[in-house]
């Protein structure tokens, strides 16, 4: 399996041990972060509502186009600065949040004030599944074995809602197709170092799933 050469964005928590090789590293795309993790799109399209109803409210009360106008004076501040804020906390989440697939693991590191940094071994990983959207982004969802790990550690980079086993996720690739045959290939190599499987690791590699949508 070839190696792709990649900048490194952040260090690992430890140095590499011997014979432990970085397959790839990225941060999420931080638009589509913004959309997937943080919903700018649908609090965007809220606060049009909102300060729609607010102007035609205005309008209806008093039938005079000053109304109106003042409305919007104090109503589209609120709401720009608000998404403003948003959009800039989902940048800096993106822009922390580091996923890393090396020969024997994948590495999720994220955080703003406590940054925090998952280690998930190949062995602890029964499966991924990818979901791609019509942008040509998508999601890498892990599901693993073992302990269960805490939701407040995984955050946003974990399935929403999924409170009672928190699965931890690639999300935002640019690539997704790249990541999911880079961590397929790597997934098949470890089991195939391991063990002695009958199957061989073009078949092992083809155990990420993956789904489109909209």
């Amino acid at each position: 399996m070839s190696e792709i050469r990649v900048k490194a964005l952040k260090p690992l928590p430890e140095p590499l041990p011997e014979g432990e090789r970085v397959l790839w590293q990225h941060s999420p795309t931080w638009k589509t972060y913004s959309r997937r993790v943080f919903h700018v799109d649908k609090f965007a399209l809220y606060f049009l509502i909102i300060i729609a109803w607010v102007a035609i409210s205005a309008f209806i009360n008093s039938g005079e186009i000053a109304a109106v106008l003042r409305s919007l004076v104090w109503s589209v501040p609120a709401a720009l600065g608000a998404l403003v804020l948003l959009a800039l906390f989902a940048w800096m989440y993106a822009r922390t949040s580091v996923y890393t697939i090396t020969n024997k693991r994948v590495v999720i590191q994220s955080g703003l004030a406590f940054e925090t940094s998952v280690n998930l071994p190949f062995s602890k990983i029964v499966s991924a599944d990818m979901k791609t959207y019509k942008d040509g982004s998508g999601n890498i969802e892990l599901t693993l074995s073992g302990p269960r790990l805490l939701y407040s550690m995984l955050w946003p980079n974990v399935r929403f809602l999924k409170l009672n086993r928190p699965t931890p996720m690639l999300r935002a690739l640019e690539n997704p197709k790249q990541v999911a045959d880079i961590l397929g290939q790597a997934l098949a190599a470890d089991q195939t170092a391991e063990t002695e499987p009958e199957q061989g690791s073009d078949e092992l590699a083809s155990d990420i799933h993956g789904t489109a949508t909209s």
